[in-house]
């Protein structure tokens, strides 16, 4: 394994924005492999997302964002254990980034599960109607509707979207990154977005 520089290092951490320390233990656990030391970095912020995940958030900011013209607006809640975070400015950045997101994005739902069960079924049934017409066995369609099904979901659940500044990682992705950076639990507790002339 050659010598982990201080130039991989700062790549590391552009990519990534873990701590220093944080890129050269993934770079070295990684002999070096700048892709598998991101998804290390990744991996321990999920690690550390799961531990803690049961921690109380009371703290935390409201966030809009105003789309040009202001015929789009979004109002999201994003919540952390102490004010101290509440305060710091890469959570608060995190909000207003993730204000943005919701009205490029549009997300219809937070995660899988809050999706409305009649949007469901309809994609379910328009999926099964394309596969039957382009003659596809029986045994197969189920297959392809639950393909169709995850690829929708991971388009219109706010956690599964690719985030817009970083298509390579999802919004969970950055939640993760930012709970590991803090140090508390973070949740993105509500948001709402408003658009002129629809419901």
């Amino acid at each position: 394994m050659g010598a982990i520089t201080t130039q991989m290092i700062k790549e590391l951490r552009e990519r990534t924005n873990a701590g220093m320390m944080d890129c050269k233990k993934a770079l070295q656990e990684c002999g070096g492999d700048m892709d598998k030391a991101v998804d290390w970095l990744r991996q321990k912020g999920l690690a550390v997302a799961a531990k803690r995940a049961g921690r109380a958030t009371s703290e935390g900011t409201v966030q809009c964002y105003l789309h040009a013209g202001n015929k789009i607006g979004v109002l999201v809640e994003v919540d952390c254990e102490t004010d101290f975070v509440a305060k710091n400015e890469q959570f608060v950045q995190f909000a207003k980034d993730l204000a943005l997101h919701i009205c490029a994005a549009n997300p219809v739902a937070m995660r899988r599960e809050d999706v409305p069960q009649e949007l469901v079924e309809r994609e379910k049934e328009i999926y099964r109607q394309q596969a039957i017409e382009s003659g596809k066995p029986e045994n197969i369609v189920e297959k392809i509707i639950e393909g169709r099904l995850d690829k929708f979901f991971k388009e219109v659940c706010l956690l599964e979207q690719p985030y817009v500044k970083d298509p390579d990682i999802t919004i969970q992705d950055k939640l993760n990154e930012l709970i590991a950076k803090m140090g508390e639990n973070i949740t993105i507790k509500r948001y709402v977005r408003f658009q002129v002339g629809t419901d």
